[in-house]
Protein backbone atom coordinates (compact mmCIF):
# COMPACT_ATOMS: atom_id res chain seq x y z
CA UNK A 1 0.00 0.00 0.00
CA UNK A 2 2.84 2.39 0.87
CA UNK A 3 4.52 1.84 -2.49
CA UNK A 4 1.18 2.42 -4.28
CA UNK A 5 0.63 5.73 -2.46
CA UNK A 6 4.23 6.82 -3.12
CA UNK A 7 4.07 6.12 -6.86
CA UNK A 8 0.39 7.01 -7.34
CA UNK A 9 0.60 10.46 -5.75
CA UNK A 10 3.71 11.40 -7.73
CA UNK A 11 2.40 10.12 -11.07
CA UNK A 12 -0.99 11.79 -10.50
CA UNK A 13 0.64 15.15 -9.72
CA UNK A 14 2.87 14.94 -12.81
CA UNK A 15 -0.12 13.93 -14.98
CA UNK A 16 -1.88 17.11 -13.85
CA UNK A 17 1.08 19.15 -15.06
CA UNK A 18 2.53 19.95 -11.63
CA UNK A 19 6.30 20.70 -11.90
CA UNK A 20 8.47 17.78 -10.82
CA UNK A 21 9.86 19.50 -7.70
CA UNK A 22 6.35 20.27 -6.41
CA UNK A 23 5.21 16.76 -7.39
CA UNK A 24 7.93 15.40 -5.13
CA UNK A 25 6.73 17.61 -2.27
CA UNK A 26 3.13 16.47 -2.80
CA UNK A 27 4.35 12.87 -2.87
CA UNK A 28 6.15 13.45 0.45
CA UNK A 29 3.05 15.06 1.97
CA UNK A 30 0.90 12.11 0.83
CA UNK A 31 3.31 9.65 2.44
CA UNK A 32 3.33 11.65 5.69
CA UNK A 33 -0.48 11.65 5.73
CA UNK A 34 -0.56 7.89 5.07
CA UNK A 35 1.90 7.27 7.93
CA UNK A 36 -0.17 9.48 10.26
CA UNK A 37 2.67 11.93 10.89
CA UNK A 38 1.79 14.92 8.71
CA UNK A 39 3.54 18.05 9.98
CA UNK A 40 4.26 21.06 7.77
CA UNK A 41 7.20 22.00 10.01
CA UNK A 42 8.90 18.64 9.45
CA UNK A 43 8.26 19.00 5.71
CA UNK A 44 9.91 22.44 5.62
CA UNK A 45 12.81 21.31 7.80
CA UNK A 46 13.61 18.43 5.45
CA UNK A 47 13.49 20.73 2.42
CA UNK A 48 16.07 23.01 4.05
CA UNK A 49 18.28 20.14 5.18
CA UNK A 50 18.05 18.56 1.73
CA UNK A 51 20.05 21.39 0.19
CA UNK A 52 22.29 21.94 3.23
CA UNK A 53 25.18 19.76 2.03
CA UNK A 54 28.82 20.71 1.48
CA UNK A 55 29.39 18.21 -1.39
CA UNK A 56 26.40 19.68 -3.24
CA UNK A 57 28.28 23.00 -3.46
CA UNK A 58 30.06 21.36 -6.40
CA UNK A 59 26.87 21.64 -8.49
CA UNK A 60 26.70 25.47 -8.83
CA UNK A 61 30.43 25.77 -9.45
CA UNK A 62 30.48 23.10 -12.17
CA UNK A 63 27.47 24.81 -13.78
CA UNK A 64 29.27 28.15 -13.65
CA UNK A 65 32.37 26.56 -15.18
CA UNK A 66 30.26 25.24 -18.07
CA UNK A 67 28.66 28.64 -18.71
CA UNK A 68 32.03 30.41 -18.68
CA UNK A 69 33.64 27.75 -20.85
CA UNK A 70 31.03 28.21 -23.58
CA UNK A 71 30.99 32.01 -23.49
CA UNK A 72 34.71 32.49 -22.91
CA UNK A 73 36.00 30.75 -26.03
CA UNK A 74 37.22 27.50 -24.46
CA UNK A 75 34.59 25.38 -26.26
CA UNK A 76 35.32 26.96 -29.63
CA UNK A 77 39.06 26.36 -29.32
CA UNK A 78 38.48 22.73 -28.37
CA UNK A 79 36.33 22.28 -31.50
CA UNK A 80 39.01 23.98 -33.64
CA UNK A 81 41.66 21.64 -32.22
CA UNK A 82 39.50 18.57 -32.91
CA UNK A 83 38.88 19.88 -36.43
CA UNK A 84 42.62 20.15 -37.04
CA UNK A 85 43.13 16.58 -35.82
CA UNK A 86 40.39 14.58 -37.57
CA UNK A 87 38.39 17.01 -39.69
CA UNK A 88 39.99 15.84 -42.94
CA UNK A 89 38.86 12.17 -42.88
CA UNK A 90 35.58 10.93 -44.41
CA UNK A 91 32.80 11.99 -42.07
CA UNK A 92 35.39 14.05 -40.25
CA UNK A 93 32.95 16.56 -38.77
CA UNK A 94 31.24 13.71 -36.91
CA UNK A 95 34.55 12.59 -35.43
CA UNK A 96 35.26 16.22 -34.54
CA UNK A 97 31.97 16.24 -32.62
CA UNK A 98 32.91 13.12 -30.66
CA UNK A 99 36.46 14.27 -29.84
CA UNK A 100 35.24 17.73 -28.84
CA UNK A 101 32.44 16.22 -26.70
CA UNK A 102 34.91 14.05 -24.76
CA UNK A 103 37.23 17.00 -24.10
CA UNK A 104 34.37 19.32 -23.15
CA UNK A 105 32.91 16.62 -20.88
CA UNK A 106 36.09 16.79 -18.83
CA UNK A 107 35.51 20.51 -18.28
CA UNK A 108 31.85 21.13 -17.43
CA UNK A 109 29.92 17.96 -16.44
CA UNK A 110 26.65 19.31 -17.88
CA UNK A 111 25.11 17.43 -20.80
CA UNK A 112 22.73 20.25 -21.75
CA UNK A 113 25.49 22.89 -21.77
CA UNK A 114 27.84 20.73 -23.86
CA UNK A 115 25.13 19.69 -26.33
CA UNK A 116 24.00 23.29 -26.78
CA UNK A 117 27.56 24.49 -27.42
CA UNK A 118 28.30 21.67 -29.88
CA UNK A 119 25.01 22.30 -31.69
CA UNK A 120 25.71 26.01 -32.12
CA UNK A 121 29.28 25.41 -33.30
CA UNK A 122 29.04 22.24 -35.40
CA UNK A 123 25.49 21.60 -36.64
CA UNK A 124 25.55 24.43 -39.25
CA UNK A 125 28.96 23.22 -40.46
CA UNK A 126 27.78 19.61 -40.75
CA UNK A 127 24.63 20.57 -42.68
CA UNK A 128 26.61 22.91 -44.97
CA UNK A 129 29.07 20.08 -45.69
CA UNK A 130 26.21 17.86 -46.86
CA UNK A 131 25.61 15.59 -43.87
CA UNK A 132 22.05 14.57 -43.06
CA UNK A 133 20.59 17.18 -40.71
CA UNK A 134 18.69 14.77 -38.45
CA UNK A 135 21.62 12.35 -38.20
CA UNK A 136 24.04 15.17 -37.38
CA UNK A 137 21.74 16.51 -34.66
CA UNK A 138 21.34 12.98 -33.28
CA UNK A 139 25.11 12.53 -33.08
CA UNK A 140 25.57 15.84 -31.29
CA UNK A 141 22.83 14.98 -28.77
CA UNK A 142 24.26 11.53 -28.05
CA UNK A 143 27.79 12.94 -27.77
CA UNK A 144 26.58 15.58 -25.32
CA UNK A 145 25.44 12.98 -22.78
CA UNK A 146 29.05 11.86 -22.25
CA UNK A 147 29.39 14.94 -20.02
CA UNK A 148 27.71 13.41 -16.91
CA UNK A 149 29.98 10.36 -17.10
CA UNK A 150 33.52 11.66 -17.61
CA UNK A 151 34.60 13.69 -14.55
CA UNK A 152 33.73 16.26 -13.41
CA UNK A 153 30.12 15.07 -13.32
CA UNK A 154 27.17 16.77 -11.67
CA UNK A 155 25.29 13.45 -11.80
CA UNK A 156 28.02 11.69 -9.81
CA UNK A 157 27.96 14.47 -7.21
CA UNK A 158 24.20 14.12 -6.68
CA UNK A 159 24.35 10.32 -6.64
CA UNK A 160 27.35 10.31 -4.28
CA UNK A 161 25.54 12.56 -1.81
CA UNK A 162 22.28 10.56 -2.05
CA UNK A 163 23.95 7.13 -1.77
CA UNK A 164 26.79 8.09 0.59
CA UNK A 165 29.36 6.84 -1.93
CA UNK A 166 32.81 8.38 -2.50
CA UNK A 167 32.43 11.04 -5.21
CA UNK A 168 36.16 10.91 -5.95
CA UNK A 169 35.96 7.16 -6.67
CA UNK A 170 32.90 7.71 -8.85
CA UNK A 171 34.81 10.35 -10.82
CA UNK A 172 37.77 8.04 -11.37
CA UNK A 173 35.54 5.09 -12.30
CA UNK A 174 33.66 7.16 -14.89
CA UNK A 175 36.64 7.94 -17.12
CA UNK A 176 36.85 4.72 -19.14
CA UNK A 177 33.08 4.10 -19.45
CA UNK A 178 32.78 7.60 -20.92
CA UNK A 179 35.47 6.69 -23.44
CA UNK A 180 33.66 3.42 -24.27
CA UNK A 181 30.52 5.39 -25.08
CA UNK A 182 32.54 7.70 -27.33
CA UNK A 183 34.01 4.68 -29.13
CA UNK A 184 30.51 3.30 -29.72
CA UNK A 185 29.51 6.62 -31.29
CA UNK A 186 32.67 6.60 -33.43
CA UNK A 187 31.89 3.21 -34.98
CA UNK A 188 28.19 3.97 -35.37
CA UNK A 189 28.96 7.23 -37.20
CA UNK A 190 31.51 5.43 -39.39
CA UNK A 191 28.91 2.80 -40.33
CA UNK A 192 26.21 5.37 -41.11
CA UNK A 193 28.31 7.75 -43.25
CA UNK A 194 30.47 5.24 -45.10
CA UNK A 195 28.33 5.64 -48.25
CA UNK A 196 27.87 9.40 -48.04
CA UNK A 197 29.50 11.49 -50.73
CA UNK A 198 30.51 14.38 -48.53
CA UNK A 199 33.82 15.94 -49.51
CA UNK A 200 35.87 16.49 -46.33
CA UNK A 201 37.98 19.64 -45.88
CA UNK A 202 41.68 19.38 -46.73
CA UNK A 203 44.09 17.98 -44.16
CA UNK A 204 45.61 20.61 -41.90
CA UNK A 205 49.36 20.99 -42.00
CA UNK A 206 51.49 20.09 -38.99
CA UNK A 207 51.99 23.80 -38.36
CA UNK A 208 48.22 24.41 -38.31
CA UNK A 209 47.65 21.43 -35.97
CA UNK A 210 50.31 22.72 -33.58
CA UNK A 211 48.80 26.20 -33.79
CA UNK A 212 45.34 24.84 -32.89
CA UNK A 213 46.89 22.84 -30.04
CA UNK A 214 48.69 25.91 -28.74
CA UNK A 215 45.49 27.96 -28.93
CA UNK A 216 43.56 25.29 -27.01
CA UNK A 217 46.27 24.46 -24.46
CA UNK A 218 44.75 26.53 -21.67
CA UNK A 219 41.43 24.69 -22.11
CA UNK A 220 43.08 21.26 -22.36
CA UNK A 221 45.07 21.71 -19.14
CA UNK A 222 41.99 21.85 -16.89
CA UNK A 223 40.99 18.13 -17.12
CA UNK A 224 44.49 17.09 -16.05
CA UNK A 225 44.39 19.50 -13.11
CA UNK A 226 41.07 18.02 -11.93
CA UNK A 227 41.99 14.34 -12.39
CA UNK A 228 45.46 14.58 -10.83
CA UNK A 229 44.20 16.82 -8.04
CA UNK A 230 41.53 14.29 -7.10
CA UNK A 231 43.79 11.26 -7.48
CA UNK A 232 46.53 12.65 -5.25
CA UNK A 233 44.20 14.22 -2.71
CA UNK A 234 45.10 17.83 -3.46
CA UNK A 235 41.43 18.81 -3.28
CA UNK A 236 37.98 17.30 -2.77
CA UNK A 237 35.37 17.09 -5.56
CA UNK A 238 33.70 20.23 -4.17
CA UNK A 239 37.00 22.08 -4.18
CA UNK A 240 37.66 20.75 -7.69
CA UNK A 241 34.45 22.46 -8.83
CA UNK A 242 35.70 25.77 -7.42
CA UNK A 243 39.08 25.24 -9.12
CA UNK A 244 37.33 24.56 -12.45
CA UNK A 245 35.13 27.67 -12.19
CA UNK A 246 37.95 29.99 -11.14
CA UNK A 247 40.32 28.57 -13.76
CA UNK A 248 37.72 29.03 -16.53
CA UNK A 249 37.08 32.60 -15.39
CA UNK A 250 40.79 33.51 -15.31
CA UNK A 251 41.47 32.00 -18.74
CA UNK A 252 38.38 33.59 -20.33
CA UNK A 253 38.97 37.06 -18.88
CA UNK A 254 42.75 37.43 -18.73
CA UNK A 255 44.16 34.94 -21.29
CA UNK A 256 41.64 34.66 -24.13
CA UNK A 257 40.12 38.05 -23.21
CA UNK A 258 36.71 37.13 -24.64
CA UNK A 259 34.89 38.01 -21.43
CA UNK A 260 34.91 41.19 -19.41
CA UNK A 261 33.34 41.92 -16.06
CA UNK A 262 30.25 43.41 -17.72
CA UNK A 263 29.60 40.17 -19.64
CA UNK A 264 30.08 38.07 -16.51
CA UNK A 265 26.89 39.32 -14.85
CA UNK A 266 24.49 37.56 -17.29
CA UNK A 267 26.61 34.39 -17.01
CA UNK A 268 26.36 34.40 -13.23
CA UNK A 269 22.59 34.99 -13.44
CA UNK A 270 22.15 32.14 -15.96
CA UNK A 271 24.23 29.72 -13.86
CA UNK A 272 22.38 30.76 -10.68
CA UNK A 273 18.97 30.26 -12.33
CA UNK A 274 19.86 26.77 -13.58
CA UNK A 275 21.42 25.88 -10.24
CA UNK A 276 18.34 27.07 -8.33
CA UNK A 277 16.17 24.68 -10.35
CA UNK A 278 18.47 21.74 -9.69
CA UNK A 279 18.93 22.50 -5.99
CA UNK A 280 15.19 22.91 -5.43
CA UNK A 281 14.72 19.48 -7.03
CA UNK A 282 17.35 18.07 -4.69
CA UNK A 283 15.76 19.69 -1.64
CA UNK A 284 12.25 18.49 -2.56
CA UNK A 285 13.46 14.97 -3.29
CA UNK A 286 15.17 14.73 0.09
CA UNK A 287 11.73 14.94 1.73
CA UNK A 288 10.64 11.84 -0.20
CA UNK A 289 13.99 10.15 0.47
CA UNK A 290 13.57 10.65 4.24
CA UNK A 291 10.02 9.34 4.16
CA UNK A 292 11.07 6.36 2.04
CA UNK A 293 13.41 5.42 4.88
CA UNK A 294 10.78 6.06 7.58
CA UNK A 295 8.20 3.96 5.71
CA UNK A 296 10.79 1.18 5.28
CA UNK A 297 10.18 1.06 1.53
CA UNK A 298 13.70 -0.26 0.75
CA UNK A 299 12.99 -3.37 2.84
CA UNK A 300 9.78 -3.95 0.89
CA UNK A 301 11.65 -3.59 -2.41
CA UNK A 302 14.38 -5.96 -1.17
CA UNK A 303 11.73 -8.56 -0.35
CA UNK A 304 10.17 -8.16 -3.80
CA UNK A 305 13.57 -8.66 -5.47
CA UNK A 306 14.68 -11.45 -3.12
CA UNK A 307 14.80 -14.09 -5.91
CA UNK A 308 17.34 -11.95 -7.82
CA UNK A 309 19.73 -11.25 -4.92
CA UNK A 310 21.70 -14.43 -5.58
CA UNK A 311 22.40 -13.34 -9.18
CA UNK A 312 23.98 -9.85 -9.18
CA UNK A 313 24.14 -9.64 -12.98
CA UNK A 314 20.47 -10.53 -13.35
CA UNK A 315 19.59 -8.02 -10.64
CA UNK A 316 21.64 -5.31 -12.38
CA UNK A 317 19.87 -6.13 -15.64
CA UNK A 318 16.47 -5.73 -13.97
CA UNK A 319 17.52 -2.43 -12.34
CA UNK A 320 18.88 -1.08 -15.63
CA UNK A 321 15.62 -1.90 -17.44
CA UNK A 322 13.63 -0.22 -14.65
CA UNK A 323 15.85 2.88 -14.87
CA UNK A 324 15.46 2.95 -18.66
CA UNK A 325 11.67 3.01 -18.30
CA UNK A 326 11.73 5.73 -15.63
CA UNK A 327 14.25 7.74 -17.69
CA UNK A 328 11.78 8.13 -20.53
CA UNK A 329 9.46 10.12 -18.24
CA UNK A 330 11.76 11.83 -15.72
CA UNK A 331 14.84 13.99 -16.06
CA UNK A 332 18.20 12.82 -14.74
CA UNK A 333 18.25 14.61 -11.38
CA UNK A 334 14.80 13.53 -10.08
CA UNK A 335 15.42 9.96 -11.27
CA UNK A 336 18.67 9.81 -9.29
CA UNK A 337 17.08 11.32 -6.21
CA UNK A 338 14.00 9.08 -6.30
CA UNK A 339 15.54 5.72 -7.14
CA UNK A 340 18.83 5.91 -5.24
CA UNK A 341 17.43 5.54 -1.69
CA UNK A 342 15.20 2.69 -2.87
CA UNK A 343 17.81 0.78 -4.89
CA UNK A 344 20.95 1.17 -2.76
CA UNK A 345 19.82 -1.27 -0.01
CA UNK A 346 19.02 -3.82 -2.74
CA UNK A 347 22.43 -3.30 -4.35
CA UNK A 348 24.24 -3.70 -1.03
CA UNK A 349 22.20 -6.80 -0.13
CA UNK A 350 23.27 -8.41 -3.41
CA UNK A 351 26.95 -7.58 -2.77
CA UNK A 352 27.28 -5.29 -5.81
CA UNK A 353 30.06 -2.69 -5.61
CA UNK A 354 28.33 0.69 -4.97
CA UNK A 355 30.82 2.52 -7.21
CA UNK A 356 30.19 0.09 -10.08
CA UNK A 357 26.44 0.43 -9.60
CA UNK A 358 26.75 4.22 -9.47
CA UNK A 359 28.62 4.38 -12.78
CA UNK A 360 26.07 2.14 -14.58
CA UNK A 361 23.17 3.99 -12.96
CA UNK A 362 24.47 7.39 -14.10
CA UNK A 363 25.21 6.08 -17.62
CA UNK A 364 21.61 4.86 -17.82
CA UNK A 365 20.28 8.19 -16.59
CA UNK A 366 22.53 10.07 -19.01
CA UNK A 367 21.18 8.08 -21.95
CA UNK A 368 17.72 8.89 -20.58
CA UNK A 369 18.45 12.52 -21.50
CA UNK A 370 18.11 11.55 -25.18
CA UNK A 371 15.15 9.18 -24.86
CA UNK A 372 11.79 10.66 -25.89
CA UNK A 373 9.34 12.00 -24.91
CA UNK A 374 11.10 14.07 -22.20
CA UNK A 375 14.72 14.02 -23.49
CA UNK A 376 16.14 17.25 -22.06
CA UNK A 377 19.19 17.14 -24.35
CA UNK A 378 16.98 16.44 -27.37
CA UNK A 379 15.03 19.60 -26.55
CA UNK A 380 18.23 21.60 -26.16
CA UNK A 381 19.60 20.45 -29.53
CA UNK A 382 16.24 21.06 -31.23
CA UNK A 383 16.00 24.56 -29.76
CA UNK A 384 19.54 25.70 -30.45
CA UNK A 385 19.73 24.02 -33.86
CA UNK A 386 16.26 25.22 -34.94
CA UNK A 387 15.30 21.68 -35.92
CA UNK A 388 12.12 19.80 -35.09
CA UNK A 389 12.01 17.40 -32.16
CA UNK A 390 10.89 14.60 -34.49
CA UNK A 391 13.99 15.00 -36.66
CA UNK A 392 16.36 14.95 -33.68
CA UNK A 393 14.59 11.89 -32.25
CA UNK A 394 14.86 10.08 -35.57
CA UNK A 395 18.55 10.93 -35.89
CA UNK A 396 19.50 9.93 -32.34
CA UNK A 397 18.04 6.39 -32.44
CA UNK A 398 21.07 4.47 -33.87
CA UNK A 399 23.49 6.25 -31.52
CA UNK A 400 21.22 5.66 -28.52
CA UNK A 401 21.03 1.94 -29.37
CA UNK A 402 24.85 1.78 -29.57
CA UNK A 403 25.19 3.44 -26.15
CA UNK A 404 22.63 1.13 -24.56
CA UNK A 405 24.53 -1.83 -26.06
CA UNK A 406 27.76 -0.63 -24.38
CA UNK A 407 25.90 -0.17 -21.08
CA UNK A 408 24.53 -3.73 -21.15
CA UNK A 409 28.00 -4.99 -22.11
CA UNK A 410 29.28 -3.40 -18.90
CA UNK A 411 26.44 -5.10 -17.00
CA UNK A 412 27.61 -8.44 -18.38
CA UNK A 413 31.31 -7.70 -17.81
CA UNK A 414 31.82 -5.48 -14.73
CA UNK A 415 35.60 -5.66 -15.33
CA UNK A 416 35.16 -3.10 -18.13
CA UNK A 417 34.37 -0.58 -15.41
CA UNK A 418 36.21 -1.74 -12.31
CA UNK A 419 39.61 -2.76 -13.70
CA UNK A 420 40.35 0.71 -15.19
CA UNK A 421 38.80 2.31 -12.11
CA UNK A 422 41.33 0.60 -9.84
CA UNK A 423 44.15 1.95 -12.01
CA UNK A 424 42.97 5.49 -11.25
CA UNK A 425 42.30 4.77 -7.55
Amino acid sequence: MTIAIFLGSMIAAMALGVPIAFSLLLCGAALMWHLGMFDAQILAQNVIEGANSFPLLAVPFFMLAGEVMNAGGLSRRIVNFAMALVGHVRGGLGYVTIVAAVIMASLSGSAVADAAALTALLLPMMVAAGHDRARSAGLIASAGIIAPIIPPSIGFVIFGVSANVSISKLFMAGIFPGVWLAVSLWFTWWYLVRKERVVPPPRKSATEVLGALKDATWALVLPFIIVFGLKFGVFTPTEAAVVAAVYALIVSVFVYKELNFKKLVPLFVSAATTCAIVMFLVAAAMVSAWLITVANLPAQVVSLLQPLLDSPRLLMLAIMILTMVVGTALDMTPTILLLTPVLMPVVKAAGIDPVYFGVLFIINNAIGLITPPVGTVLNAVAGVGKISMDEVTKGVVPFMIAQFAIMFLMVAFPQLVMVPAHWFY
